[in-house]
């Protein structure tokens, strides 16, 4: 890459420069980095703003905002509801091809998972981001006094436990870069994850923290984030190099654990966890026995046609440089200029500005060798934070509304109760007329009289969906198929409900059927993105 490539700054928030500023290396793609500019607006928005918030916030054109939201949802990635743009679940792919490379979730998730269980405390695991901390997996205990940390979102290290330990690997270079920003921002409002400081930190109380973490071996945050809050963090090394891949950390409240008590009673488990998670590692193939294999696209294909659908309001550059992102993932951690064209079905060129691109906005950086390139941390920027909190209903809801519309019925989904002899409706979307079923979220129902409770049952294998014709209800008729997850076990069902005078089973059949199974599709895709690296909440 040419020298002028370098990152612009430390910005806790990457904030993005404009496509015209003399910092911007002249191959870049700019209709990328506004793409990305509004993308990270969003997902500071918590994934929703309004076309003209997009614009006073981005400082862009409200044309080029206009035409920037007409391609992201054109891929998909958001959505249009009147005057606000929405991100959608399928944005997460980007952050799943980092984490997907990255390989820490799948490998030590589960072990996360067992040490919170154990100690019925919080437990998280988060990677270094130049001068701040992204979570990368959230194992949280349900109580009234809960953490709102999401996977994706970025902390000041100075108010962690991990930063310490982190920063006990910093540079002089990293220490200057850190010391920049705190002078910029001494309240830490660049980081919208955090409260902003009450007081002013100084920086000797941070470089003696991490003095402590090198001679200790972890770290302690005795409510630097806000009052109440404590953790213990210990780091995991990957056998091989030595070096930190992540850091473990128990996170609980005053109330529970001091945080002396943390140091007393929880490091030694934590100790014996990080070791297990070490282990780990160990066996973790070498990148050198992982195989690259090429990731089909119709890529060029789509995008033509996108264009040639939509004219000036699809902006191509854009759609080719977020797809570089996807060309990542399991067993393609470091990939070179090569691999990601052939991955992504562009030509060099296209695909040698986007890196040049994503290289200038921190999102990318150069792998182990100068030949390759690989992902960062600061790709979860790109919407994963609010979208990692989503539920099923919540991704169904649009769906619905669209079925409803196109068939001008009423559709809903519901999932099984505990009990396993009920359904429940957990998202809906009624259609405009005066004779309609009368049901609420919430609703419960006998499971085995109801077409959603049958899927649910396991009753239509072969034929793939359930008919419940006026045994309900009489003049109620109601067709169900499954949703399932990335597993292939159905979690919920969807359905279209309506009066028998208006179609006939075999209309419903022919007309309806087939829509409702393009929605079921349709949200499963959104499930199985969301699900890869979260858990996605069922009711």
């Amino acid at each position: 890459m040419p020298a002028e490539t370098t990152v612009t700054s430390w910005t806790s928030w990457d904030a993005v420069p404009s496509a015209d500023s003399p910092a911007v290396p002249a191959e870049a793609v700019a209709p990328l980095i506004r793409g990305v500019g509004v993308l990270r607006r969003l997902t500071e928005a918590d994934g929703t703003m309004s076309a003209s918030g997009l614009e006073r916030a981005t400082g862009l054109a409200r044309s080029t905002v206009d035409r920037i939201a007409s391609t992201l949802a054109r891929m998909g990635y958001v959505r249009l509801d009147g005057r606000d743009v929405i991100l959608t679940p399928r944005l997460m792919e980007l952050g799943n091809a980092y984490l997907a490379a990255l390989r820490l979730p799948a490998l030590l998730d589960a072990r996360a998972d067992a040490l919170a269980d154990e100690l019925d405390e919080s437990v998280s695991l988060a990677v270094g981001d130049r001068d701040g901390i992204r979570f990368i997996h959230q194992a949280t205990r349900r109580r009234a006094m809960s953490l709102s940390f999401r996977i994706g979102d970025l902390l000041p290290a100075e108010r962690t436990a991990p930063g310490p330990l982190f920063a006990t690997e910093w540079t002089e270079a990293d220490w200057q870069g850190w010391r920049a920003r705190r002078a910029a921002d001494p309240e830490d409002r660049g980081f919208p994850a955090v409260p902003a400081r009450e007081r002013a930190g100084a920086d000797e109380e941070f470089v003696r923290a991490v003095a402590l973490a090198r001679e200790n071996g972890w770290a302690l945050d005795d409510q630097l984030i806000e009052p109440g809050l404590v953790a213990v963090s210990v780091p995991v090394r990957h056998p091989r190099t030595g070096r930190i891949a992540c850091v473990a950390s128990v996170v609980s409240h005053t109330s529970r654990h001091s945080a002396t008590d943390l140091r007393e009673t929880l490091l030694p488990r934590l100790r014996a966890a990080v070791a297990e998670m070490e282990g780990e590692l160990g066996r973790e193939p070498s990148r050198a026995t992982v195989e690259t294999t090429e990731v089909p696209s119709g890529l060029a294909a789509w995008t033509g046609a996108s264009k040639h659908e939509l004219g000036r309001e699809f902006v191509e550059s854009l759609a080719r440089g977020l797809t570089v992102l996807t060309a990542f993932g399991e067993g393609r951690a470091e990939l070179t200029l090569t691999d990601v064209a052939k991955a992504t079905g562009l030509a060099r060129a296209t695909a040698r500005r986007a890196l040049i691109t994503y290289e200038h906005l921190g999102l990318v950086t150069p792998g182990s060798t100068q030949r390759t390139f690989r992902l960062t941390p600061r790709v979860l920027s790109l919407g994963f934070p609010p979208l990692s909190r989503t539920s099923l209903s919540r991704i169904a809801t649009p769906h619905l509304a669209d079925l409803s519309a196109r068939v001008h019925e009423s559709a809903s989904l519901a999932v099984l109760t505990a009990s396993g002899e009920e359904i429940q409706y957990t998202a809906r979307a009624n259609a405009s007329r005066v004779l309609s079923a009368d049901i609420t979220i919430g609703t419960r129902l006998p499971a085995a009289a109801t077409a959603l409770g049958r899927v649910l049952l396991e009753d239509v294998r072969e034929s793939g969906y359930a008919l419940v014709d006026e045994e309900l209800e009489k003049g109620l008729r109601s067709i169900a198929v499954p949703i399932r997850d990335r597993t292939g076990r159905a979690v919920a069902a969807t359905n279209v409900a309506l009066h028998a005078a208006r179609r006939t089973v075999e209309e419903i059949m022919r007309e309806i059927l087939p829509e409702l199974r393009a929605t079921a599709d349709r949200i499963e895709g959104d499930l199985w993105v969301a699900g890869r690296f979260t858990r996605v909440a069922l009711s």
